[in-house]
């Protein structure tokens, strides 16, 4: 069980306030990491960081902003002096502020250029950026774990129909640009894999499938049954994964693609 211990390591998951966010940060702590807890509100993410078994930050950042990320860097070495893990969790799924509307505004014929530069700055750019600026650390060191969190629908498109109603009606498209961006993190992660591979960093994907969060009814029913496993995931089903992907469990691996979805993409 040595092999999947992150003792005296330092792990850094951007978007950590999220959902999944938050569970990385739980199971890199719970394995002995010291954990840095990343996303946009400084305060908050010092309060979790706080409730965290190991010595543990919480920093703010803005992963489309160089400076923010220099910022907690530096922070970070100085804290710890060494960087082992970095998660690329951050990403956007597309909030339309007219529900109404939103069917509609989601529609591909119709989906603002706006949201799909936001989608590319955070989904894409920010892993670049994170992956640059904080890897580049590791591969000065000759080690580190780059895991890149992707989706199932960068390697398979949305099935529209699981967002029909009862009633026959479309309550919502899955907009082009989460698709388009998950599936650039997994070319961007064979890229910097084979890029950095000679300096002892390694660097994969980790591509979920759809987590659980008090959806609609009808929505999670639809899901279940696309999936071989018959539900949609928890959010602690990824924990493992993670673990796995960050410490020397992994050794031997990267440029891959872990697909933890519950059969989805099987069939």
């Amino acid at each position: 069980m040595e092999l999947f211990s992150l003792k005296n390591k330092t792990a850094i998951v951007t978007g950590a306030l999220g959902l999944i966010g938050k569970e990385h940060c739980k199971a890199l702590s719970e394995a002995g990491a010291n954990v840095v807890v990343a996303d946009t509100n400084e305060e908050k993410c010092q309060r979790f960081a706080k409730e965290l078994q190991t010595e543990s930050l919480g920093i703010t950042l803005d992963v489309t902003n160089p400076e923010t990320i220099k910022n907690l860097r530096d922070k970070v070495l100085a804290k710890f002096g060494h960087i082992d893990v970095l998660v690329n969790n951050a990403a956007i799924n597309d909030m339309f502020e007219n529900p109404k509307a939103a069917t509609e505004q989601s529609k591909f014929e119709n989906y603002p250029l706006e949201l799909w530069q936001k989608s590319i700055d955070v989904n894409l750019t920010g892993v670049f950026l994170c992956s640059q600026i904080l890897g580049s650390e590791m591969a000065k060191q000759n080690s580190g774990s780059i895991i890149n969190i992707a989706s199932t629908y960068g390697i398979t498109a949305p099935d529209q129909s699981l967002y029909i109603k009862e009633d026959g009606t479309q309550a919502f498209y899955k907009p082009p640009a989460y698709s388009a961006t998950k599936g650039a993190v997994i070319m961007f992660t064979k890229y910097l894999a084979s890029y950095w591979g000679k300096v002892g960093v390694r660097v994969n994907t980790l591509s979920p499938g759809g987590v659980e969060n008090s959806q609609d009814e009808f929505f999670v029913e639809k899901y279940s049954t696309k999936t071989p496993l018959g539900r949609m995931a928890k959010p602690t089903d990824y924990k493992g994964a993670l673990i796995f992907l960050a410490s020397d469990a992994s050794s031997y691996m990267t440029g891959a693609n872990l697909v933890v979805d519950g059969g989805w993409t099987a069939w």
